[in-house]
C-alpha cells in the first residue's frame, strides 16, 4: 500500500528502540573518539603537506589500495559529519588527479551522506514529526512535492553546510532514490572545483579564500536555475482557472 505523503509511518517494533539507542551510541562513540584520539589533527592542510611525499609513494606502489582507503575515509567523514571535507576533497585531487579524484569523492560522498540520511530518518523521524504536528507536515508535503528540485539547490548553493543539508531531508518524505539522484549531481561543480585545487596543493597555504568570488556566484546561479522548474509549475497553477 503506497502511503500519503503526510501521513505518519507505521511505528518500528519494540525491538528497534534499542536499536536506535545503539545506532546513537555508536555514532557518538565514533565522534567522541575521533577527537579523543586527536583525529581532527590529521586531517588539517599543514599535516597533508607535511606528508605529500610520503602519500604520493604510497600511491604509486599501492594504487588500487589506495583508492580503497580513500573511499572508506572519505564516506565515513561524511557518514560521521567529522570536519576536514575540504581538507580530504584537495587531498584526493592532489594524490588521484582531477578526474579519479572527482569521481571518487563524489561517490564517496553520496555514500556517506546516504548512510547519515537513513541513520536520521530511522533515529529521529517519527519523534520530529510527533512534534512538529500538522506545521510539520505542511512543510513535508511541500518539500516532498519538488523534493529533487529543492534538494538539488541546497546541494549546489555553497551557503548551505554539506552535514546540514544531509540531515535535514532525513525529516521529511523524500524518497531515497531522489535524495541518492539530487545528491550525487548537486554536489559534482563543487567537488570538482576543490578536486582541482587539490593538485596545487602546495601552492595552498590556507583555506580561507580557495574560491573566487565569481565560481560562489556560478553556484550560487545554478542552485536558481534548479528551482525554475518549482517556479515555473507555481506561475502555471495560479495562471489555470481553477487551480
Amino acid at each position: 500500500m503506497v502511503r500519503d505523503v503526510g501521513e505518519t509511518p507505521p511505528s518500528p517494533p519494540a525491538g528497534g528502540k534499542w536499536l536506535k539507542i545503539v545506532l546513537l551510541l555508536v555514532f557518538v562513540g565514533v565522534v567522541g573518539a575521533f577527537f579523543a584520539l586527536g583525529g581532527h589533527r590529521y586531517l588539517t592542510l599543514e599535516t597533508i603537506k607535511a606528508n605529500r611525499d610520503t602519500l604520493l609513494q604510497f600511491t604509486r606502489e599501492h594504487y588500487v589500495q589506495s583508492l580503497v582507503i580513500g573511499f572508506l575515509v572519505y564516506s565515513a567523514a561524511t557518514a560521521f559529519s567529522l570536519p576536514g571535507g575540504l581538507v580530504l576533497s584537495l587531498t584526493m585531487g592532489f594524490v588521484f588527479g582531477r578526474w579519479v579524484g572527482t569521481a571518487l569523492v563524489v561517490a564517496a560522498a553520496t555514500t556517506g551522506a546516504t548512510i547519515v540520511f537513513l541513520a536520521a530518518r530511522y533515529i529521529f523521524a517519527d519523534a520530529a514529526r510527533k512534534r512538529l504536528g500538522a506545521f510539520g507536515e505542511r512543510i513535508n508535503a511541500g518539500f516532498t512535492k519538488n523534493a529533487f528540485n529543492y534538494l538539488l539547490f541546497l546541494r549546489l548553493v555553497p551557503a548551505f553546510p554539506f552535514f546540514l543539508v544531509n540531515l535535514a531531508p532525513a525529516f521529511t518524505s523524500i524518497p531515497l532514490r531522489t535524495y541518492v539522484l539530487a545528491t550525487f549531481l548537486g554536489i559534482i561543480p563543487g567537488t570538482f572545483v576543490f578536486v582541482n585545487l587539490g593538485q596545487t596543493l602546495a601552492q595552498i597555504d590556507s583555506l580561507s579564500g580557495l574560491v573566487s568570488v565569481q565560481t560562489l556566484g556560478a553556484f550560487a546561479l545554478l542552485g536558481v536555475f534548479a528551482l525554475v522548474p518549482v517556479v515555473w509549475k507555481k506561475l502555471e497553477s495560479k495562471s489555470t482557472p481553477g487551480a
